[in-house]
């Protein structure tokens, strides 16, 4: 399965923040930043320009209501950066698809970092940092940050019974257990928690968690809770992803029983060749294309 993870989009935003260490003494009266939006749209900050700052800060604009973010684990976020000289946009996420770093001070950068630890999914957060003086960076920057959920969230339902049982652990990583009967001939799409999200379709580039198994062995042949970090892709890459998961809302967790008759668009080794698969898709984001493109 091709992996669009969002590498260069990584490297930009830790390249920008990382450098933005204040050194002067703080000033008597801080700069007013106002943040609006709703959560899960891109904010609307407001400053006059050019915004002096001389040292970071940071603020939350409003508390997470989920899971407390974890050292060392993944943290997926959406953000807007803006260079506060004349508040144009360096970058953003909210038009493409979230990125997916690690809670540490070696992956996000000392301020990125210190932003968002200790905080919870759901929270959004304001970082106002200084110029490096190191050339590209020399700005000041006001940079906005979503934290968002990184397992689905939402109702649970009740799984045919037909269908393997899915069994989490503590980081919502799934396990199944095979039923020893035969597989399914057709595609199955079975919701196993229903997320209240904005709805996937099948031409969109969609942030996951998922594992994937065989169905007669219940053995993982492939798992985005083994590499660490959720990926992105687009659903056009996999016939049997996008007839499945279009119309399920993001938060949702739904398993796939995937025939041989379809491509996989993964790594096939000759055990799964001619074998039905199942697959656990966490849905954590999506976007979409077309509507970028117009925008």
């Amino acid at each position: 399965m091709r992996r669009l993870q969002g590498r260069a989009l990584v490297a930009g935003l830790v390249a920008a923040l990382l450098t933005l260490v204040g050194c002067s003494a703080p000033a008597s009266e801080p700069a007013t930043v106002t943040v609006t939006g709703e959560p899960g749209k891109a904010p609307t900050i407001t400053y006059l320009t050019p915004l002096q700052v001389d040292r970071t800060r940071t603020e939350q604009i409003w508390p997470g209501t989920g899971a407390e973010l974890v050292e060392g684990a993944p943290v997926l976020i959406d953000f807007w950066l803006e260079d506060a000289t004349d508040a144009t946009l360096v970058k953003e996420s909210y038009s493409t698809n979230p990125t997916a770093m690690l809670l540490t001070e070696e992956d996000l950068g000392t301020d990125l970092y210190e932003t968002l630890r200790g905080q919870q999914v759901g929270a959004r957060m304001l970082q106002v940092s200084p110029g490096s003086g190191a050339g590209a960076t020399d700005y000041p920057t006001v940079t906005v940050v979503d934290v968002l959920p990184t397992r689905a969230d939402g109702e649970a339902k009740a799984p045919r019974p037909d269908l393997p049982a899915v069994t989490l652990d503590a980081s919502g990583a799934p396990t199944i257990t095979p039923t020893g009967t035969e597989p399914p001939t057709t595609l199955v799409a079975q919701p196993l928690i229903r997320g209240s999200g904005e709805q996937v379709a099948a031409s969109d580039i969609v942030t996951v968690h998922y594992t994937g198994f065989a169905w007669t062995t219940g053995e993982a042949f492939d798992s985005t809770w083994t590499h660490g970090l959720p990926v992105s892709f687009s659903l056009q890459d996999v016939q049997a992803w996008a007839e499945g998961l279009v119309d399920q809302p993001v938060g949702s967790q739904v398993m796939l029983v995937v025939p041989p008759t379809y491509a996989l668009g993964v790594t096939e080794s000759e055990e799964l060749a001619g074998q039905t698969v199942v697959f656990v898709v966490d849905i954590l984001a999506t976007g979409h294309p077309e509507q970028q493109a117009a925008g």
